[in-house]
């Protein structure tokens, strides 16, 4: 995703730095094209704005050891809005994002004071903006519904593995559920491919629920399905010759 940005960004007609040092041969392959300013440190005395799209327990140890910053932070992470004010204390300047939908052209939900500046990077760009009261909570809400009823698949796809009952649960889905099938194919694809980064998504959706009063278990239990799916994703891989 932080390379789909970036591409917009270049679309856009902006220089876009990236930061080499430490990075896999898999990450230069995605920066291609991008100026390396080698070093983080290097990196943000260059920028004028910092976008964070990494996984959701990277997000608070990305900005707390940013070097010094003056521009504009953009936390474009899957977390509750709680956490996104605990990165928005770490720096000067905080935008807070929110992600939805896959590459190439995502929509970027944006909030804070200068949201609209950061909008404004993306003009022109294939990324659709929209300046809301907390992108992060229009995240988590999505996402509770798209990634969590997925989880929900999955869970109930073993339920009836495990007594022995799943033929006749996707007969009856062919019969009177015919769009369930399609759906959990789609949910065992994404939850062995990213699974591992769902985990700390839900435990972020777990934790805007019990804020509110709300039941966090919904979201908790999807976190352990996406473990689960993430542990069998990895013996599966193993076992290949």
């Amino acid at each position: 995703m932080g390379a789909a940005l970036a591409a917009a960004l270049q679309a856009a007609g902006h220089d876009v730095l990236w930061a080499s040092a430490g990075r896999s041969e898999a990450t230069r392959a995605r920066a291609a094209g991008l100026t390396d300013a080698g070093t983080v440190a290097e990196l943000v005395a260059r920028c004028e704005a910092v976008l964070s799209v990494v996984p959701p327990h990277a997000a608070i140890e990305l900005a707390e050891s940013l070097p010094p910053f003056r521009g504009i932070f953009v936390d474009a992470n899957a977390v509750s809005p709680e956490t996104a004010r605990r990165v928005g204390a770490t720096v000067e300047r905080f935008v807070d994002g929110g992600i939805v939908g896959g590459p190439p052209a995502p929509r970027l939900y944006l909030s804070g004071d200068e949201a609209g500046e950061v909008a404004g990077l993306f003009a022109g760009s294939p990324v659709a903006t929209e300046v809301v009261a907390s992108a992060s909570a229009v995240k988590c809400a999505y996402a509770a519904w798209t990634k969590g009823s997925g989880a929900l698949l999955l869970a109930i796809r073993d339920l009836a593995r495990a007594e022995g009952v799943e033929a006749a649960l996707l007969e009856e889905w062919a019969r009177s559920q015919p769009q369930l099938a399609g759906r959990l194919a789609a949910a065992e694809r994404s939850a062995a491919a990213k699974g591992w980064r769902w985990i700390g998504e839900m435990k972020e959706i777990a934790a805007a629920f019990a804020a509110h009063g709300l039941p966090p278990g919904f979201h908790e239990a999807a976190a352990a399905v996406y473990a689960a799916a993430s542990r069998d994703a990895g013996a599966a891989a193993a076992r290949k010759p």
